[in-house]
Formats: structure tokens, sequence, C-alpha cells
């Protein structure tokens, strides 16, 4: 194909428009998708064909026989599990990652991208107030950002211990005490999973599922060796956070790494009116977060986080003679995460936080626990409906009486298709989910999420 002929600029253009059209769509089309993936493979499927088709009409192809299937997730009225939305400059520039195609590895080969991550990286430990001296890798998600947060915790532990892991494994090592709140993230046992780490020992939470202090100090001086505490900032269900200070101040007396789940909540430490749910936080030994769900960067970006550079590098770190090196930098960005090809998904990031400032960033996520607060209030004035948790941050749990009810409720929530909000079970109730994620959610969502409730109720009742 000849030079200035190459299918990018009608390719392009098409995705343009069709991304324009879809983001256009969200304020009034339904949340939820209206074909099923088993409807969808015989059009996305089937023989591979012959011949192939122009770019372009690849990228309208594609558009068009997808949006019966996309679920309107970027919408402020989707309130479903903990997902964000995606600010524009965030999306622009995420655009132009795919555009440039770095290798986000190396520092030397990709000295554009790996600046702007390491400046992202400052940036998110000022707001955090975190160790300016600590290390930042940018991962998939958060739950890749807890795996390396722990897998940094277990060779250290181990080399502390006089186990060297790099030449020995796993097999014959001191086991790892490895202790959880009892309503941790279920990606927290994944992590230890994929680890080789085993089981955890379960920690009592209280009725928020906050860590109990006394039952984790009493779990560590039941046993000796190597310890990994695992905190959390947001609880899935109640939005809680860990006594960080008692909790660490325990786990420091027994020797323990503290890692700490934060994948929408560590973001609190942001907003000055929400900074007190992370007070003590900084204390601890790594952390995980997920840039989607609370800054609202594209998927993928989690954050892994470590105090130590020298335990991070150490466990992700590899040498080969055909990589070059920048003698005269902080270190590769391979060397901070489990990958050594990837994307340069730390750019969005940086996009995200300097279209917003400071101020935007703390604006953004205090707005998100103020229209939770708003829901929550406007569900407790509804006849009928039970708000559960301690509104706090960003997550809201509803029921409605019996467990018929709440499942019969969140199923025509669904079906109606002005929100999305998801059901789960908390403290043996089948409960409502409503989580605030995304930037877009204005005291205009937040009234038609509390009357999509109002109307699915009232069809509950009458039916």
């Amino acid at each position: 194909m000849a030079h200035g002929d190459d299918g990018y600029t009608p390719a392009l253009a098409a995705a343009a428009q069709h991304a324009q059209a879809w983001l256009d769509s969200l304020s009034h089309r339904p949340v939820g998708p209206s074909l099923h993936a088993s409807e969808l493979a015989a059009v996305f499927g089937g023989p591979l064909p012959p011949a192939g088709m122009p770019a372009d009409e690849v990228v309208n192809f594609l558009a068009n026989a997808a949006g019966p299937g996309l679920m309107a997730m970027p919408s402020g009225r989707f309130f479903g599990w903990v997902i964000g939305g995606t600010l524009p400059a965030a999306l622009a520039s995420d655009w132009l990652v795919s555009a440039w195609d770095q290798n986000a590895g190396l520092r030397y080969a990709t000295p554009a991208t790996a600046a702007i991550e390491e400046a992202a990286g400052q940036w998110v430990l000022e707001l955090l107030g975190l160790p300016s001296t600590a290390d930042v890798g940018f991962v998939t998600g958060a739950t890749m950002a807890n795996f390396t947060g722990m897998a940094a915790a277990r060779r250290r532990l181990l080399a502390d211990a006089g186990w060297d892991l790099d030449r020995d494994g796993l097999f014959g090592a001191p086991r790892i005490r490895c202790f959880v709140g009892r309503e941790r993230h279920d990606t927290v046992d994944l992590g230890l999973r994929y680890l080789g780490l085993g089981q955890p020992t379960q920690v009592p939470a209280d009725g928020q599922g906050r860590l109990v202090p006394a039952a984790l100090e009493a779990a560590l001086a039941a046993g000796t060796g190597p310890a990994l505490v695992c905190l959390q900032a947001g609880n899935l269900h109640s939005g809680a956070f860990d006594p960080f200070t008692e909790a660490i101040a325990v786990a420091r007396k027994h020797g323990a790494w503290v890692h700490v789940d934060g994948a929408f909540g560590l973001w609190a430490a942001a907003a000055p009116e929400l900074r007190h749910l992370m007070r003590g936080c900084e204390e601890a030994d790594s952390w995980g977060t997920d840039a989607h769900k609370t800054l609202n960067v594209p998927y993928d970006c989690g954050i892994a986080i470590v105090r130590d550079p020298s335990a991070l590098r150490a466990a992700m770190g590899l040498h080969a003679s055909y990589l070059v090196h920048d003698a005269e930098g902080p270190g590769d960005p391979f060397e901070k995460v489990p990958e050594l090809s990837r994307r340069a998904r730390g750019v969005p990031v940086w996009a995200a936080l300097k279209s917003l400032g400071r101020d935007g960033v703390a604006a953004q996520v205090g707005g998100l626990a103020s229209a939770a607060t708003a829901i929550a209030q406007g569900m407790a004035a509804l006849d009928g409906v039970e708000v559960l948790n301690d509104v706090g941050y960003t997550q809201v749990c509803l029921a409605f009486g019996d467990d018929d009810t709440t499942r019969a409720v969140t199923a025509r929530i669904i079906e109606e298709g002005r929100v999305w909000m998801s059901g789960s079970r908390w403290r043996d109730r089948d409960i409502l989910r409503v989580s605030v994620s995304n930037w877009h959610t204005s005291d205009d969502e937040v009234a038609i999420a509390v009357d999509a409730v109002r109307s699915a109720l009232a069809a509950v009742r009458n039916s």
C-alpha cells in the first residue's frame, strides 16, 4: 500500500464518529444491553472470511453490530459493582497511547512515556499522602496492584528469614502467615493464591466490615514467623475503612509487612473532608488501587505502590543482555510491574491529574461521596427501604424487607433500564448495592436513581 494511502485516516475518522455517537447516547439510552453474548456470537463469529475488509468498514461493522450488546457503564446512571467512567483528557490521551504504540517497559527506549509515568506516579503519591520515595508501577487493575505489593512483601519477608526465594523457590521455605479481615475483597485471596501463599487467616470484623485490631493482635500472637497483614481502604459493601493507625501498630509489633487494598478507597486521601478515613494508612508498606474506579481513567490501569523500591524491584525485575538500560534514571518501568511488554497505561493517569489539578481531584472524589450520601438519604425516605450501612464514602447497601422482595426489586430495576444497580449478599441478607464511581453522576442522576427504586418497589408490591 502506498504511503499516504495506509487506511488510517478513514478508519480513525470512523472510530471518532462512532465514539462520539456512543458518548452522546449515554444520557438517554437504557443502561443495560439489549442482546446477550450468545445472540451476538453469530454476528461476530463464524468461519474467518478468505478476503479481508477495508479498515473503515471493519470499524463501522464493529460499532454498529456491538451497539446492542454494550452496557452503558460510562453513564452517570450506572451504579453497578465499582466501575468508574472516563474523563475527557484521560480518554483522548488513551487514544494517543494506542497511536504512539510504545512498549513502555524501558526508560531508554521510550523516554517520553517513562517521564510521563514518573510524573504521574509522583503526583499520585503527593495526592494520597504516601512516601515520596516509594516506587509506583502501573499494572492492569487492582487485582494485579495487590499481587505486586504482596509479591514485594513475599520476597522481603523470606529474605529477612534467611531464605533465597530466587534460588530455592517456595518449596521448603518458611511459611508466611497471612492475615486478612473477614470482609476483605476476594481478589486479595486471589493474589495470595497466585503467589503460592495459601489460604489466609481471617480476622473478625465489626458491623461495617472493619477489621478489629484486638482480634488481629490475638491472631498474630498465636504463632511465630514471617507475617503479612492485608488491610482495606473501602469495604466493597459498606465503603468502610479499616482502623489503620491501630491495626498497623499491631502489625509492627509483630514485624509484619502491611499491604493495603485500596481499589477505590485510597483516593479518599485526596479530598480534605474524607482524609480522616485514611488516617494512619501512610504507615503501611505497600498499597494497591485502581485509577479507573475513582479517578476515572480508561481500563486498564491499576497502581501498585511500594514503600521500599528495592523490595519491589527485587520481586519484579530481571536482567537480560539485550535490554538497554538508562543509567541516569531511577530504574526501568518493567522493574516495578509483572510485565515486560505493556502499553503506557500511566499516561491517562497523568492526563487526568493534569486536567483536574489537586482541587479538581478533591472535588471529584468528594462529589462521589456526596452523591452517595444524597442517594442514601433519598432511599431512606422511601417507605419500606432500609439503608444497611453507615454511608461515609461511595457505597450504599439497600434492602426491601425480605430477600425475595429485594431480589425482585433488583431484577425490576435492571429490567426497566433507567439505572443499573447490582445485587449482592452482605451479612446474611440479599441486598441492592449502589456504587457511586462516575464523575458524570450529578443531582439529576441521583434523583433518577431514587425514583427508579421507588418505581421498582411499587411495581413489585403491586404484582
